[in-house]
Parts: C-alpha cells; structure tokens; sequence
C-alpha cells in the first residue's frame, strides 16, 4: 500500500459488518458460550467470563497478546498490515462494530502507523503477537512510526491526528488480533518486488551473455516450445528481445569453437523461469488469503451463529513464501556464476582479468564477486523453510503452528539479497561491455549500460566502491534498469 493512498469503508461493507455485529450481540444477550467472548483464550477457553468483564477481557487480550520483538516492519509493511486487517473486519464475519473499521481506515487515510516489531508470531492463530502491537494503538497504546523514521507514543499521535483511541466490545479485540495479515503482508510487498527482479534478472543476464561472447541460439522459440514452461518462455522472449540487433554478437556468430556456452549462460531462462513460475504460484495463494475470513470464531451472519474454525492457521501462506524463498535463491546463484565467468579471461573469452586495465596492479571486481558469494551464500541459510517447523504452544491446544510469518521475513531478506547481487553483476556485466569496445551492445542491453553509467562511471583503476554498488542497487530495487531498457524494447514479459 502506496502511502497517501485513500481507503474507503463503503455502504454495501457496512451493512455487512452491522448484520454480523447483531449476530454478536444477540449471542452474548442470549447468554451463549461463545470462544473469546464469554470464555478465556487459547488454553483458557475453559474459563467462562461474567459478561460485566466483557470489554476488560477484550482490552486484556490486545495488551496481552502485544509481545512481540525486534525491529519495527517498514512503514510500507505496518499500512499493508493494517489495511489487509480492515479488509477482513469488513468482509462482515469478524463482529466487530464499524467504529472499529472506521478508526482504521482514518489511520491509513491520515497515515498514523502503528509501530509492529517482526518477531513473535507462530503464524497461528494467525500473526497474534504481530497484530496485538498493529491492534494497540487502536486503544491509545502502544507506539506509531515517525516520517523520520523514530517512533512516539500512540495516544500522542492519534490526538495530533485528531483521533480518538476506542473502548473495545464483545469479541473485538480478539477479531483485531487473530489473523495471518503480518505474513501476508510481509509476503504480498516481497512477492511484487521478486516480479519485478525476474524481469531485471533478464536484463542482466543479457548484459553478461553479450559481454561473454555467448550466444543466443538456446533462446530460440522452436526449442522453447518443446517445454513450455510459462516462466521458462517468458524469459526466453525478454532475452531474445534483450539480444536482438548486437554487433558484439554478430561479431562471433559464425565463430568455430564459441557452440555452447556454460549452464549459467545457456540456461537463464530455465532457472529465472523457475522463479516466475513460482512468483505466479505465489500471487494466486495471496491473493486468495487477502480476500479470505481468517478470523476466530467466525460469524455466520445467515445461520445466526458464530462458529470456531482454524482459518487463522498461516499454513497456505507459509509453504507459499518457503517456495518464494527458495526460488530467489537460484536467481541470485546463478547470477553470482555469471558475474564470476566474467573476471577470469579463461570463461570471458579475452575480457582482462577482473575486468580492469592493469590487473595486478588494479585488483577490480576481484572483491564485488566475494561480496555476491557471500550474500548468496547467506541466502542459501535463509531459505531453509521455516513451514517445516512447528512449535506447541498454549498448553498444548495450539499444538501445530505454521511459522508463516518468519517464512514471509525470510522471503523478504531473500529478495533484498538478490538485488543485492544482480545489481553486482549489472556492474561488471556493464564494465565488460565498454571493454569490448569499439563494437557496441545492441540496442536494449546499451540503453542497460547508459543507466548504469548514468550513476556509476567506467573503473578504470582501483577506487571505493561502496558509492558504486549502492547506486547499481537502487537501479535494480526502484525499476530504473528495467525501465530503461523497455524504453528500447517494450514492455518485458
């Protein structure tokens, strides 16, 4: 979610959450026993509660459940949590009133956002602790993020704002913790950034391809329609596209010996279409989860009756975003092993050695690629899937949990790595294709060299290069180095 972006709670949503809330009400009037409502939580839910208690037992569990650590989510994450949670609560099956909602969708318009430390959910039931900290400020507790990046008191913010913390009703503070939107947030702002690195990755390889010598001909359509993997043949076209109209490539297209290059080269679109065909995979189960009740209990607004179920449990998210996670893995590998064929003249077919004048001398990208393979090797740790884990908890009623929300923040780590290290080899893939001089790129892959050269100039000797590698960074993670080349080629698949 986009901040300064407006949301609305509309009329056909209203009379949704008031036709949901007088099942509720009319429950808790009838005297009904009714989970997190007239009864304690999770192992306590054999504890009934006196309905005078009903409002301290929806305050207690918020404030109760607000355990979780470490660093705040992003501003981006903490708005994407807050606005899939109302989302929910308006879907009509949580019971809460609409002054709830409301506050929310205030809070996303006027961009008060609640400080959520990442650390302490087990992805069921649901995100709690997650969403307690997220629920907080709703009550006047808890912190906000600053636009400087600090944090203040909640009830500081929401009066600067002009708004007022609620006293919360009947199964409301229990509709505001119980839910998988701190996976899915997390989840939903890493997979649209892994989409736009499967393009960049494209690109990238292309600038290496040509840079190398290598050839096109394993792209061509005839063999990529004899496995028609989509991502596979999505790939296969940007690089087609990537490479047509290459002097360098004509230069050694009737060469003798230059037949088939390495797997890194040859199989781009295998491996980056792996990762599309994941990212596709990955988007339709979120897009589901955005869109799905997973509260508890849930109210059946048609049969008068509020019913337990387990659709807080985060596991279609987090087998989801373990896959995400894994696939990103072999994107940034196999961009590492591009990047290194490029330093050694032995794969780079006459490039001179770490792609500098005066090697020995100048040491050049010698150390870019150990910063690759570290990250990619850091990655290849993180993307052990947290899904496979189960902890109980709770007295042993909630006795297998999902850890969709460590899968999510690992999926996340991931895909900052893989920028990181494709926009590693963008730069040496760039410093090879002015090396190759006087015959120049074609068309698409030297709009990629301008972009880089806009920021970053040729290394001509050895210099600092923490400046350099930030820049190339930001190309690939702001969309700069894919936009640059569809400026030449059109939109990218």
């Amino acid at each position: 979610m986009a901040r300064g972006a407006d949301v609305a709670f509309a009329g056909p949503a209203r009379e949704r959450v008031r036709a949901a809330r007088e099942v509720v009400e009319r429950a808790v009037a009838g005297g009904r026993t009714m989970y997190g409502v007239t009864t304690g939580f999770g192992a306590l839910a054999d504890t009934r509660i006196a309905p005078e208690q009903t409002s301290a037992l929806q305050r207690g569990i918020v404030t109760s459940h607000a355990t979780a650590v470490g660093r705040p989510l992003s501003r981006e994450e903490a708005r994407a949590m807050l606005l899939l949670r109302a989302h929910v609560l308006a879907l009509g099956h949580s019971g809460v009133r609409a002054e709830v909602i409301e506050l929310m969708v205030e809070m996303l318009n006027r961009d008060v956002v609640p400080a959520v430390p990442e650390q302490g959910s087990l992805g069921a039931s649901g995100d709690l602790a997650p969403l307690a900290g997220l629920a907080l400020p709703l009550i006047g507790l808890g912190r906000l993020l600053t636009s400087g990046g600090a944090t203040e008191a909640a009830a500081d913010g929401l009066d600067r704002a002009g708004l007022h913390p609620l006293e919360l009703q009947a199964k409301e503070g229990l509709a505001l913790v119980n839910g998988t939107q701190g996976m899915l947030a997390i989840g939903t702002l890493a997979l649209v950034r892994a989409e736009g690195l499967a393009r960049a990755a494209d690109v990238v390889a292309a600038m290496t391809i040509e840079a190398s010598l290598g050839t096109d001909a394993p792209f061509d359509e005839r063999l990529q329609r004899l496995r028609p993997h989509p991502g596979q043949a999505a790939s296969a076209t940007n690089l087609r596209a990537l490479l047509d109209g290459s002097p360098i490539r004509e230069s050694h297209r009737a060469s003798p010996h230059l037949v088939q290059d390495a797997y890194s080269l040859r199989c781009a679109p295998q491996v980056h279409g792996a990762t599309r065909d994941t990212c596709r995979h990955v988007r339709e189960v979120l897009s589901i989860e955005a869109n799905s009740v997973s509260d508890n209990p849930i109210v059946l607004v048609e049969d008068d009756d509020v019913r337990s179920g387990g659709n807080f449990h985060g596991m279609p998210v987090a087998v989801a975003m373990d896959a995400l996670a894994l696939s990103l893995v072999s994107l940034a590998s196999i961009s590492d092993r591009r990047l290194y064929r490029l330093l050694d003249p032995k794969t780079s077919n006459g490039l001179p050695p770490f792609l500098v004048p005066e090697s020995g001398l100048n040491s050049g990208f010698m150390l870019i690629q150990y910063t690759a393979a570290s990250v990619v090797s850091e990655c290849k740790s993180l993307a052990h899937p947290a899904s496979v884990d189960s902890i109980p908890s709770s007295a042993g009623q909630e006795d297998h949990v999902s850890m969709g929300m460590t899968s999510a923040r690992h999926a996340r780590e991931i895909v900052t790595n893989a920028e990181t290290v494709l926009a590693l080899e963008a730069l040496a893939a760039a410093q090879a294709l002015d090396l190759r001089a006087p015959l120049e790129p074609g068309p698409a892959t030297l709009a990629a060299v301008h972009a880089v050269r806009r920021r970053v100039p040729f290394v001509g000797h050895d210099r600092e290069f923490g400046p350099d590698i930030e820049a190339a960074v930001e190309l690939v993670h702001d969309g700069t180095l894919v936009a640059a080349v569809e400026a030449v080629t059109g939109p990218l698949v």
